[in-house]
């Protein structure tokens, strides 16, 4: 069997302590015999034999750490191979020394073996020989890029951007340079870096995923690039603000700096055709996404309805194969408040009651982020081109080893092969499943809608659009609901900065996905009287302000890069930024930032919140059955249907047991999420809107539903109701099509519906009209 092997490690005794003490090795004089008949038996076959550390830890000092793990579960609840369960042994039994042992303390730990000569062998020269046996260039991981080959993928890129660039903006025969010159840019170093596939694909996906009814969303900074958007990658058109004729394809563009973002132009007649222009382009510039020189690997983010994304996975399965096609993966590590209880476990075993708290803390804080299982991103797929296995970039793995998974994952993070090999982010998200929902059931198509409606973009400031009633119902702002701008945090921020426009709520959204930019920073300066649109929010307007300064366009972007991952300014940066009278205010700013949102990720979540907003507005009862629908998860429908009194007193609650922390009686995670729900119908019911019980003929299986004779009225679906599941609603939803129920017993058979299922739907009254059984007595 030693054949096998091209060399054998033995290790210091020390590191076989827990083997001896549990009897595996009689005793350390059998460990010696034992190592000695090993090396003999390697001479004889000419088996080099080397002396290593089998390190766990580089220092002694750190071997405490590793106590703490040894004594600790594993997932699964798996005990540690060298876990000694007898407690009295447990206790008088010394780990293995396992640090990284320098060449003379291994010499001297070898020293047993009385041979000098021997000695010098295993410990120094095998190792060295077997070092120089290794290809100097041989790395875990492949230098490089390597993307996979589609036919042709440069030239359909193209021709696909040519073909949008020519209906958007071609006027007159001749498209602006301004443009043209802007596409040109970025498709020439896109193919002639080898990423027109990223692209292409891309493009594929999204458009399957239109074709099938679902719009797909952007995240990132991909839609800095204008090739994304000239090849229906991402909606948001990263030009300068202009004005473009959906007619003649007339454009006017304002480089200027005077206007912030297209959607912030009135609209206005062509003065070519006279027909009804609107406001496109945010400006942001292509570095964002691409780098500098557009060298930089596209990291392509795409946001697919929660319903379609196993869809899209299967796609790219479909085009690359099995073989080609991986689920990232993914290090878990462990968390603070876990590292804690393990040294809480490890005290507990090792009978230590009276640790100090702060020694603990120690502990523990050594014991964090070491990994502790691999896992499965929640929408990144690894493409490993043709040519080349799995296996020359990472080992693969089926998740919780169930060879029956759909996927395999790679082992590795896919952090640590991002460079190295495509990876597409296709994550589930539910504005896409909101934009679906409405598309099918509102009179106005969500992807119709304007981005400039006063009276939408006033949700952001006042709530007098809400039309609700203020003797019961009054707030800063119409916000509640809305995505990314409705949570209590958000909220605060826009009632501190008043947002009136598209480029503002941009801003709003910069900072308050930031670290360091609104709290301590920007939210400073806008108390001192400086404009909310003089504040550094993204990433990008960094540059673009930069630029505007007129510093060197590499230095406005290494500026950029650096403060954006929270490093400041170099003394050159902060010189160069004075000699182009870039204000101290700024500067400062600047200098305090940790993280900055990417300015296209903002664009395309800011769009989505108006169009939502837009429903809020102008067809409320949709806005209400999107949202119970799709963004709460948590009902107390026995509340949500009493009436506003009800709701508000059920609020009240909640607020007076959290604000008291209440200890006999203290308020749930499950209750908070309710009450963010009751925020909803509080605000619902002020409108003149209201809930009705779940009705067993009109309530749907999971979505909320209104109907076209009352539109006030919001009817819950079957889900609602606590214990029944999607598919027992779906039987109920079913058996109705063969016909009315005639009894609370027809009920029950034709249905999955449970005697408890029965009781709750009588509690809300469903159930009212229906005799208990079918069999109808003659009163006579």
């Amino acid at each position: 069997a030693l054949l096998f092997y091209d060399y054998v490690e033995i290790q210091p005794l020390a590191n076989y302590s827990t083997a001896v003490a549990m009897g595996s090795v009689p005793s350390v004089d059998r460990l010696k015999d034992v190592l000695k008949r090993l090396i003999s038996m390697c001479k004889q076959l000419q088996i080099p034999v080397v002396a290593d550390s089998d390190a766990h830890y580089c220092s002694p000092e750190q071997k405490i750490f590793r106590d703490v793990y040894i004594m600790s579960l594993g997932v699964g609840g798996v005990a540690h191979p060298l876990y000694i369960r007898d407690e009295e042994l447990r206790k008088k039994t010394k780990n293995p020394d396992q640090h990284l042992r320098k060449s003379q303390e291994m010499a001297d730990c070898f020293a047993w073996l009385e041979d000098d000569r021997l000695v010098q062998e295993i410990v120094f020269d095998n190792p060295k020989t077997i070092l120089h046996q290794l290809d100097a260039s041989l790395r875990p991981v492949p230098a490089g890029t390597y993307a996979p080959v589609l036919k042709d993928s440069g030239e359909h890129l193209r021709q696909i951007c040519y073909k949008t660039e020519k209906k958007v903006y071609e006027f007159q025969g001749q498209v602006p340079a301004i443009v043209h010159e802007r596409l040109e840019e970025e498709l020439d170093n896109i193919i002639r870096n080898g990423f027109d596939v990223h692209y292409y694909i891309a493009h594929l996906l999204v458009k399957k995923s239109n074709m099938d009814g679902y719009v797909v969303g952007s995240r990132g900074s991909v839609g800095s690039s204008f090739t994304a958007t000239m090849s229906g990658i991402t909606e948001v058109n990263p030009l300068p603000p202009h004005y473009v004729c959906p007619h003649c394809h007339y454009s006017e563009f304002f480089t200027d700096g005077s206007v912030k973002s297209g959607f912030d132009l009135e609209d206005r007649a062509c003065p070519h055709c006279g027909t009804m222009m609107k406001g496109n382009g945010h400006d942001i510039p292509f570095q964002t996404f691409l780098g500098f020189n557009a060298d930089k690997v596209p990291d392509i983010d795409l946001n697919f309805s929660n319903e379609y994304q196993w869809r899209a996975h299967a796609f790219i399965k479909e085009v690359f194969g099995e073989r080609h096609a991986f689920r990232a993966g993914t290090i878990g590590t462990v968390a603070d408040k876990t590292a804690f209880g393990y040294v809480s476990g490890y005290c507990e075993k090792m009978q230590i009651p009276h640790m100090r708290r702060v020694m603990k803390e120690y502990l523990a804080a050594g014991c964090q982020n070491v990994k502790r299982t691999t896992g499965q991103h929640p929408g990144g797929i690894i493409i490993i081109p043709g040519g080349y296995d799995a296996e020359d970039f990472t080992p693969v793995q089926y998740p919780a080893n169930d060879k029956n998974a759909d996927w395999k994952t790679t082992h590795y993070d896919f952090h640590d092969i991002h460079d190295n090999v495509l990876k597409f982010d296709i994550l589930g998200h539910v504005d896409p499943t909101a934009m679906r929902l409405l598309q099918r059931i509102a009179d106005r198509k969500p992807m119709t809608l304007p981005m400039n409606d006063p009276e939408v973009l006033s949700l952001f400031y006042s709530d007098d659009a809400l039309k609700a009633d203020p003797r019961l119902y009054k707030k800063k702002t119409g916000a509640l609901g809305l995505p990314e701008f409705g949570t209590r945090t958000t909220r605060r921020v826009l009632e501190e900065t008043k947002p009136k426009c598209f480029s503002e709520l941009v801003m709003i959204s910069g900072l308050t996905h930031g670290t360091d930019v609104w709290a301590g920073n920007a939210e400073a300066l806008v108390l001192a009287g400086h404009p909310l649109s003089e504040t550094i929010a993204c990433r990008d307007d960094i540059m673009t302000y930069l630029l505007q300064k007129h510093l060197e366009p590499i230095n406005a972007f290494k500026i950029m890069e650096q403060v954006r991952k929270g490093k400041g300014l170099s003394e050159a940066q902060e010189k160069d930024m004075k000699d182009h009278d870039v204000p101290d205010w700024y500067i400062e700013s600047c200098k305090k930032i940790k993280y900055m949102f990417p300015k296209a990720h903002a664009v395309a979540y800011v769009m989505m919140a108006v169009r939502i907003a837009w429903y809020k507005v102008h067809e409320p009862w949709n806005f209400y059955v999107q949202f119970f629908s799709l963004r709460c998860t948590n009902y107390e429908i026995e509340t949500m249907v009493k009436g506003l009194e009800a709701i508000q007193a059920r609020m009240r609650d909640i607020e007076e047991r959290s604000d008291r922390n209440n200890r006999e009686n203290p308020v749930s995670s499950k209750e908070k999420a309710i009450y963010d729900t009751l925020e909803v119908c509080e605000e619902m019911y002020a409108r003149g809107y209201h809930m009705s019980p779940v009705d067993l003929y009109r309530s749907q299986a999971t979505t909320f539903c209104t109907t076209k004779e009352n539109h006030q009225e919001i009817i819950p679906p079957f889900i609602v109701l606590d214990g029944l599941g999607e598919s027992v609603a779906e039987s109920i939803v079913e058996a109705r099509k063969d016909g009315p129920f005639i009894s609370k017993e027809d009920l029950r058979k034709r249905t999955r519906l449970s005697d408890t299922h029965m009781k709750k739907l009588e509690l809300m009254g469903c159930l009212d009209q229906l005799p208990e059984s079918n069999l109808v007595i003659d009163p006579s």
